[in-house]
């Protein structure tokens, strides 16, 4: 857009607040000229990393053909931040961290996403009425900020800042343009059925939805909840396990969304009294996900809960999970045995298909026969066949499973315990020669076995199919942005830890990377019980669930809450997160 044609000149847009004399997100170079000292020098200058590491990187770079600075931010010498406050120091250039700089957006209107994510770099502000300022992760490159001047029709001012908030920016633009025109094209009238059944790029409810779902990966959500409170339509993402708030979708476009998403899963638009599940697949940024609906009908409106299954993600291996090494080897013990049953515990969301999946993985040498069956089927593995259970035609668990134990299977997995009938199936095939991977929804791994008894399992049935039990919970982890602490035993006493000293740890901060929470990722917390002799003897005889984990603890199993304090020590997580998640 050219200068003459802006009819209103925009102001110099520098965040109000100001830090040490400079604008808050904006870090001046300490040298205004360019450098002709090398990344490698400039990196040892700054004291972020001593000579001898740099030396190394710059040969490695060397020999591999690539930058100074890729390396150094993959052997972890340096931050992404750190490269880019590095670069900002040998071009002579301001550094922004955009997650403390206000972003103009009518800057950054003035390119499309397109073009951002083709020279990595944003307008994101105005240095004068006439200059833009564009931040980039490389101010050597001349040909795309000419391309932005030309396109613009603006003088530009480069400023440096890392790879991966640009892209996030970028990905937010995209988003933003699309939520954006939703909103303008949509009138305060009912919206018809027929708006949602248009299946044109350009209908409003249409790109809103699929505007939320690519936020919704984007952020590594698990779950996108649409609450209707009688007005508008608030909008949730359970991101590392917990709740977070989005946009809320406008009153006159909430029914328009409900009947959009149930139109994408196949499900009844004009029935809105009773609960629906459904699914559907979608490509987004070429990534294949698969997503699970179901609708509430609640006082206030239906309430939409969609679970987001990124078949990107991957099998992740048994030793990746967060096991220490005891616990790891006595599970792996147990998946290597010829027949019995291994059981997975824990709520809804604690990733207990992960793990099984992920013992799996050790067996799919192609030498064995395994079959699965799952509501839904989260990952599609080469070598293992998979059924997917279909209620609507009949087939469910319990049907699968008596049919899989027809189909000569040397390994079978079942996504869920949930009836007697299944149970038994179970059981009796792990007492037959197969080796059988469940899950069961108990609250730690003694209760598993009570849990099997109390859904009509007779106890010498349970007590020797039983091979060992795995009870887990998934506990967000620290990220980068922690800050050191001290707990006092005092403290630690008080939540039933046993100790003598105070523990240095870490606790959360907050920044622009994980959303102010403190928390990226998560980590599993884990109790592994082998059913030993003593243990199978203490089932036929009916001894309790309290009385078992006395015993297992007796024999060296630590409990979810003693790994957790464990993960704690080392850095991973946060005593907060581990009372959340295990309780205290």
């Amino acid at each position: 857009m050219p200068h003459s044609e802006i009819s209103v000149a925009p102001p110099v847009l520098i965040p109000t607040q100001q830090e040490n004399g400079m604008p808050l997100g904006i870090v001046a170079p300490t040298q205004r000229e360019r450098s002709r000292r090398m990344i490698g020098e400039i990196v040892v200058d700054l004291g972020l990393a001593d000579r001898l590491a740099v030396e190394a990187a710059v040969a490695e770079a060397r020999s591999t053909n690539a930058s100074t600075g890729s390396v150094l931010v993959a052997r972890g010498t340096l931050t992404p931040d750190q490269l880019a406050r590095v670069i900002a120091e040998r071009f002579g250039v301001d550094y922004v961290d955009l997650s403390a700089y206000s972003v103009d957006f009518r800057a950054c209107s003035l390119v499309t996403p397109e073009a951002a994510r083709r020279y990595e770099a944003v307008p994101i502000g105005f240095k004068d009425p006439r200059t833009l300022l564009l931040v980039t992760s490389d101010p050597a490159n001349v040909l795309a900020i000419d391309d932005v001047a030309m396109m613009t029709g603006y003088d530009v001012h480069p400023v440096v800042a890392s790879r991966e908030d640009i892209g996030a920016l970028v990905a937010k633009l995209a988003r933003l343009e699309d939520v954006g025109e939703a909103e303008e094209e949509e009138d305060d009238s009912d919206l018809f059925i027929g708006d949602v059944r248009d299946e044109g790029d350009d209908a409003p409810v249409i790109k809103l939805v699929h505007s939320i779902l690519a936020e919704a990966i984007e952020l590594r959500a698990s779950d996108i909840h649409f609450d209707p409170d009688g007005q508008e339509m608030r909008v949730h993402y359970r991101i590392d396990g917990v709740l977070k708030a989005s946009n809320a979708v406008p009153r006159r476009m909430v029914r328009g969304v409900v009947s959009r998403v149930k139109i994408m899963a196949n499900l009844d638009i004009s029935e809105r009294r009773l609960p629906q599940d459904g699914r559907l697949s979608l490509a987004i940024d070429g990534r294949s996900v698969d997503v699970r609906v179901v609708t509430l009908p609640l006082v206030g409106g239906e309430s939409v809960v969609m679970r987001v299954l990124d078949h990107d993600g991957g099998v992740i291996d048994l030793d990746r999970l967060g096991l220490r090494d005891r616990e790891f080897e006595r599970l792996r013990r147990a998946i290597a045995q010829p027949y019995g049953a291994i059981l997975v515990t824990g709520p809804t969301g604690s990733g207990k298909t992960t793990t099984l999946y992920g013992g799996l993985a050790l067996l799919n040498s192609g030498e064995r026969s395994i079959i699965t069956i799952e509501d839904p089927v989260e990952y599609r593995v080469d070598g293992i066949k998979q059924m997917q259970v279909n209620t609507k035609v009949g087939m469910t668990f319990a049907k699968g499973l008596r049919t899989m134990v027809r189909a000569d299977p040397d390994i079978i997995m079942v996504g869920e315990i949930r009836d007697r009938e299944t149970a038994q199936i179970a059981i009796e095939a792990a007492l037959t020669g197969h080796l059988v991977l469940s899950t069961l929804h108990t609250r730690d791994a003694p209760t598993a076995i009570t849990r099997l008894v109390d859904m009509g399992i007779e106890p010498f049935l349970t007590a020797s199919a039983l091979d060992c039990i795995v009870a887990q919970r998934l506990a967000r982890t620290l990220c980068t942005c922690k800050t050191e602490t001290v707990i006092p035993a005092e403290v630690l006493n008080a939540s039933g830890y046993q100790v003598t000293d105070d523990l240095a740890a870490f606790e959360a901060h907050g920044c622009g990377r994980c959303g102010g929470t403190g928390y990226r990722g998560r980590i599993g917390l884990f109790e592994v019980m082998t059913v030993t002799e003593e243990i199978r003897s203490m089932v036929m005889r009916g001894e309790s669930a309290p009385a078992i984990a006395r015993h297992a603890m007796a024999n060296g199993m630590h409990r979810l809450r003693d790994d957790g304090l464990d993960k704690v020590r080392s850095g991973h997580t946060s005593l907060a997160e581990v009372g959340r998640v295990a309780g205290s």
